[in-house]
């Protein structure tokens, strides 16, 4: 088990992400059934970490989160984020992190989710208007309040880390880390050391680039909005996936494995969230902790699968100028 921070909860050393999970998910329709089988067959392995956003999927996935956990609730470590604005036609409108919106998004999650408190709650992103110490204040009040256990952060930087944990005790920053996805490496994860604060990664797989997988033709998949996706992007990248493929056949184990191995390589308080949606891609997940990587294996998959070749950035410009932990 891993503890997150000096005063979170010890976890399983992988994480479940729900964002495509159910219904009109970002990456199109999924098996609802399916989906719930595979929140039950992660708390059965011991995967405790259960990731949901309120802004996902109009609130459907908290409701589909919500009814996997009736009955085990005592199970699982409920992490939400916040702050998204959506339109009923599944549009984005904005962001808001004012300490009112604030208690008004978790009043909601409370009531689709079916619990009393949740044990993680982070704004999804930092919200330009207002500090974060008064978006931090008012989840510290409902810390109070006995409605949420602990604070978390998700993909700012720095300095925003510094001043939100000078509010209250923050136990993770949830940001995306991958072979060709190091940005965090440079300012961000020293700052956390520092500070003792765990890392929830999502992105591990970079969405499914690093095991060929790619945007379905059908329905909503947001993939096929990003850039590393994109056209030329795409077939550049093809060979760095195609070196990892190299690389985990020569050692026997899948790419996925090898790809979460590799982050589990990189901190010992980092924990790698992944977004399975079936459970025979949780059960190949789960099989990663048996790959312990030596440093000069980490060195190795580092040459083969240079981050800095990789073609586009990991979200779209306009979405990466208004990310914290980008600049």
């Amino acid at each position: 088990m891993i503890k997150l921070g000096a005063t979170g909860p010890e976890v399983f050393p992988i994480a479940l992400g729900c964002m495509g999970m159910g219904r009109a998910s970002v990456y199109g329709d999924s098996d609802e059934g399916e989906s719930i089988a595979t929140i039950h067959a992660a708390l059965e392995r011991g995967v405790n970490l259960i990731d949901t956003g309120d802004f996902y999927s109009n609130g459907r996935n908290e409701l589909l989160v919500g009814k996997a956990l009736a009955g085990r609730r005592d199970r699982a470590v409920l992490s939400v984020k916040f702050g998204a604005l959506r339109a009923p036609d599944g549009g984005w409108t904005g962001f808001d992190a004012r300490p009112a919106a604030v208690k008004n998004f978790l009043a909601h999650s409370l009531t689709r989710l079916g619990v009393d408190v949740i044990d993680i709650y982070r704004p999804a992103r930092l919200d330009p208007a207002v500090p974060i110490e008064d978006t931090i204040g008012a989840v510290a009040d409902m810390v109070k309040a006995g409605y949420v256990r602990h604070i978390g952060l998700s993909e700012v930087g720095a300095e925003t880390i510094r001043r939100a944990a000078a509010v209250h005790p923050i136990v993770d920053l949830q940001i995306e880390y991958a072979l060709v996805s190091r940005g965090p490496e440079s300012t961000i994860f020293p700052t956390l050391d520092e500070l003792g604060i765990a890392v929830t990664a999502y992105g591990v797989l970079s969405r499914g680039l690093l095991t060929g997988s790619r945007p379905t033709t059908q329905g909503r998949d947001f993939r096929a909005h990003l850039p590393r996706f994109a056209g030329g992007n795409a077939e550049k990248n093809q060979r760095l996936v195609d070196a990892l493929a190299r690389v985990a056949a020569a050692r026997g184990v899948t790419p996925a494995q090898l790809a979460i191995a590799w982050v589990r390589a990189k901190g010992s308080s980092i924990v790698p969230l992944l977004g399975a949606r079936t459970r025979a891609q949780l059960a190949d997940a789960i099989a990663a902790l048996d790959i312990v990587l030596a440093p000069d294996e980490v060195a190795a998959l580092e040459a083969a699968v240079p981050a800095d070749a990789i073609a586009g950035t990991r979200y779209a410009e306009a979405q990466m100028r208004h990310l914290d932990s980008e600049r």
